[in-house]
This record gives structure tokens, sequence and C-alpha cells, in this order.
């Protein structure tokens, strides 16, 4: 095998992306504990990425370590949830410990955010974590927006990365979309569209800088879909029958070189297991 076979073949490997799942933790089959279980079942999986209202975070994280795998490395995202709890941005901060105590960081955030924002990297691929609720002043102080000191930040954290894939993530979408099944639409006037001009120049940014995707949560709600050349990722909730509206999901991507492909996995609610309802490639 030649090196660059060798190194093709090493930059292979998928995380889960679960979306809401707040105050439906703990032991309960019927709740997150069933996304969990059936999250533990998959094919090998390097991480987890949660695009906020995960709280209460502890729990969470006791569900994960106890239905997944005791070792689950975690990276969520603050979620207007947990901006406006002070015990959860605690937790938050306190998980990230002093911006670079997860695994693999490449770029602490903002002065302001040091903890809550954050790029790490893994093999060919580039994370981007948004805490989208911060500005110059505090982690925790607006209502959902893409601050000045954070689209700063962004900018040059866009610039240095030479990885090949770039995936950001952030709790808002900047355009809420229903559910691709279900046509339940949330929080259609309060996501990054509050502010359009942010908006607007958030997206010319990561497209700018091709970044493939865009991953949120926020409106409980799954779809994907495409903005000119950037897909934007809706995990919706991952609570089971917590949130009937849509149906629970997890998302699962697998990274092969400059291919990144999902498989979306759905509650059936009669067999009470989670099956593949959506695959694609995002390109």
């Amino acid at each position: 095998m030649s090196c660059t076979q060798k190194d093709k073949k090493n930059d292979s490997f998928s995380f889960v992306f679960i979306g809401d799942t707040r105050n439906d933790t703990g032991d309960n089959k019927d709740y997150f504990r069933g996304a969990c279980e059936a999250i533990s079942k998959l094919d090998n999986f390097e991480f987890i990425v949660s695009p906020g209202d995960t709280d209460p975070l502890d729990s969470v994280l006791y569900t994960m370590k106890k239905y997944i795998r005791n070792d689950i490395v975690w990276y969520p995202v603050v979620g207007n949830h947990e901006a406006e709890t002070d015990s959860d941005m605690e937790w938050m901060r306190n998980h990230n410990k002093g911006g670079n105590s997860l695994p693999n960081i490449v770029n602490k955030g903002p002065e302001s955010c040091i903890e809550t924002t954050y790029s790490f990297g893994y093999k060919n691929t580039h994370f981007v974590i948004l805490n989208e609720y911060s500005n110059d002043t505090c982690d925790n102080c607006t209502k959902g927006d893409i601050s000045d000191s954070l689209y700063n930040w962004l900018q040059k954290d866009l610039q240095e990365t030479k990885k090949e894939n770039i995936l950001v993530f952030g709790h808002e979408p900047v355009y809420p979309m229903p559910d691709m099944e279900t046509q339940r639409f949330r929080h259609v006037h309060d996501c990054l569209n509050q502010y359009p001009e942010n908006r607007d120049r958030f997206i010319d940014l990561l497209q700018e800088n091709n970044v493939l995707a865009y991953g949120v949560g926020h409106t409980h709600n799954y779809s994907i879909v495409k903005i000119n050349k950037l897909w934007q990722i809706d995990a919706g909730h991952s609570r089971g029958l917590g949130d009937t509206g849509s149906r629970s999901t997890f998302i699962k991507f697998n990274v092969t070189n400059n291919e990144v492909a999902f498989e979306t996995f759905r509650l059936d609610y009669e067999t009470g297991k989670y099956e593949i309802a959506h695959t694609g490639i995002l390109n």
C-alpha cells in the first residue's frame, strides 16, 4: 500500500449528531435512553456533537455514559436554554475548562466565551463550535446572534485551517425549516433570522471559506437543505416520546477523505426502534 493510500484510509471516521434532549434524559427507555441504546449499536464512531438545549447537562452525560459507552467524548453547543440558566453555563464552562480541556482543540474562543466557542480538528476535518449567545462582554447575553466578536473570531479561524472538510455547529438555524416528514414549523421568527444583516454576512462567510455544512438544533424538527453552496442540517430532537410533533432522531456522519455521507435514524413508533429514514452525501 502506498503512503497516499494509507493516509486516505486513515482519514475515514464517523461521528454522531444529536439534537434537543432537554428534560427527557435518565433511565426511562421511552425517552433519550432509547436513542442512546440505538447509538450504542452503531459501528465505530469517534464522538458526539449536539447543537444545544441539552439541559440538564449532567443528566445527558450520565445517560450517554451508561447507555452508549463510559468513555464517550461529547462536544455540546450552547443553546438558548443553557444561556438562560446560570448552572448550565457553569457546567458548560467546566466541561471545556480553560478553553482546551476537550480533545483536539485547535483554537480557543474569544475572551468572553473562551470555553464555549472553539474549534477542534479530527483527521482531515475542521470542526467549529459556536456560542451564539455571546458577545464581547459575556457568554450568555444575547438572544441568538452572530455578534461582531464571534464573527471576527470565526473569520480568522476559518482562514487559518488547511483541513479538507469544514463543519460548523451552532444552535440556531439561519433559516428555520419544517420537519421533513410532519411539516411541523417552530421558531419561525426567532432564529438567526431575527438579525438578517448579521445572518446574511454569516452565511457569506461560511460559503467564502468553503464550509460544507452548518449543523443546528432549536426547532426540534429534522431537515437537511442546501442554501447555495452551504448545507444546513437540523438534528431535530432525540427525546423519544418526549416530543411527538416530529420523530425522535439522530444522525451518523461518515467521513471518507472529502466525502461526507450521512445516515439519519428516526424512531418508529410501532416497533419502538430507530430505523434509517434518510441517507445522502453532502457535496
